[in-house]
């Protein structure tokens, strides 16, 4: 299809301005077509993906939107609503110091990936819109990779799966970009609905889609941003796999998942005086979120959604007791997600479930809202911490990939 006629085709206002703006750009263009990232939202499993655990994820209908086309060059040309455009040379795929940190990095990181792969990645030309709210903690930087990662999927015919498309977004992150990221945020993504993912073994993990229609639940899906500063937080987030690492280092092992929960409940005094007390609350957090993921994925299956909000709420409790990922640790004055957690839980009254959302410390927070009760918990997040704060979300059926 060419753009002219993907313009007369596209499905809405939002599709159709996005094709006029590469058709200026770019020009009309033989197989253009309009490709999809979506963000995602973290279910269950807290902190449990670094230690090769179980999560819960779903992808949800907010989304990057492409319009591209192969241009017959090794270059990739990208235009970005509201950012300068740029290009990355594919003629060489080596990490670039200049680039960590930024969409090039990731679009190199990405086509590095495919070419270990063994397929040659081919240059295209895009235009990118996003409505993935930067630093709303729905993983804007793994629906760009997967994003990415789709588009080559499809102008060089490799036909890879969505697990495959994830775990080129993590080497782009982890190599290019330059943040050790696990593999759930881009799995999240690339796959879509409501999926249960065990870690186990991260090369390979095991996905299995839930199926549940949330629609159904007569619950709302909202995360609310707190708009909180993430600077000087990176040492917080890394302590927590860190002090995880060393737990299950005392029993000679590399991640928690494979210290058996009992040996490490009969070692807890002599853990206390190896690791310290935080260490070992943290992995008790582990072992108990680890179960609630897999549990919260049988009751949604099961259709029984009260259990399901039991442990959420469950999860985020634990959070904040013992992995301790709710206040960071810069001083008392900035307490955003607690905050927001306490407002949220009013504005409930004991019903739905609210729980911390991702990394934590700053960032976001997560709620299952009755839907009548929606707009008075909107008013109450928003009156705090701003207009357009809290988002009213759906679990997307569909991952990354070409759309229409």
């Amino acid at each position: 299809m060419n753009v002219n006629r993907l313009i007369s085709a596209a499905p809405g206002p939002r599709e159709r301005r996005l094709a006029e703006t590469f058709l200026r750009r770019f020009g009309d263009r033989e197989g253009a077509g309009p490709f999809s990232g979506p963000g995602r939202t973290e279910i269950g499993g807290n902190h449990t993906d670094h230690q090769h655990g179980h999560v819960l994820c779903a992808s949800v209908d907010v989304d990057i939107l492409a319009c591209a086309a192969p241009n017959g060059t090794d270059t990739v040309r990208i235009l970005s609503d509201g950012y300068p455009e740029f290009a990355v040379d594919l003629s060489d795929l080596a990490p670039r110091a200049a680039e960590r940190g930024t969409p090039a990095g990731l679009v190199r990181g990405v086509a590095e990936g495919l070419y270990k792969l063994g397929v040659r990645p081919v240059g295209f030309d895009a235009c990118c819109v996003s409505a993935v709210p930067a630093g709303s903690g729905l993983s804007s930087s793994a629906a760009f990779e997967v994003l990415v990662g789709a588009i080559f999927n499809e102008f060089t015919g490799a036909a890879l799966d969505s697990v495959a498309l994830a775990k080129l977004g993590q080497y782009a992150e982890n190599v290019h970009f330059g943040k050790p990221c696990g593999l759930m945020d881009q799995m999240g993504c690339a796959v879509g609905g409501a999926v249960a993912i065990d870690f186990a073994d991260p090369q390979s993990p095991a996905v299995e889609p839930v199926g549940y229609d949330f629609a159904r639940s007569g619950h709302a899906l909202c995360v609310t941003d707190t708009r909180s500063d993430h600077a000087g937080l990176t040492d917080a987030y890394a302590a927590i796999p860190r002090e995880m690492a060393a737990v299950a280092g005392y029993f000679g092992k590399d991640f928690l998942r494979q210290v058996p929960e009992a040996e490490f409940e009969a070692a807890l005094p002599a853990l206390r005086a190896a690791c310290g007390d935080r260490a070992v609350l943290r992995a008790m957090h582990f072992y108990g979120d680890d179960r609630r993921a897999v549990l919260e994925a049988e009751a949604l299956k099961n259709g029984d959604f009260p259990a399901f909000l039991e442990l959420v709420n469950e999860s985020g409790r634990s959070s904040e007791s013992l992995l301790q990922n709710i206040f960071p640790p810069s001083g008392p004055r900035a307490q955003a997600v607690g905050l927001a957690l306490a407002l949220g839980r009013r504005a409930l009254h004991g019903r739905g479930a609210v729980r911390v959302h991702g990394g934590g410390f700053a960032g976001t927070v997560q709620a299952f809202v009755p839907e009548e009760l929606v707009p008075v918990f909107k008013l109450t997040l928003e009156r705090v911490f701003g207009e357009g704060a809290c988002h009213v979300l759906h679990v997307r059926r569909d991952g990354a990939g070409r759309v229409m």
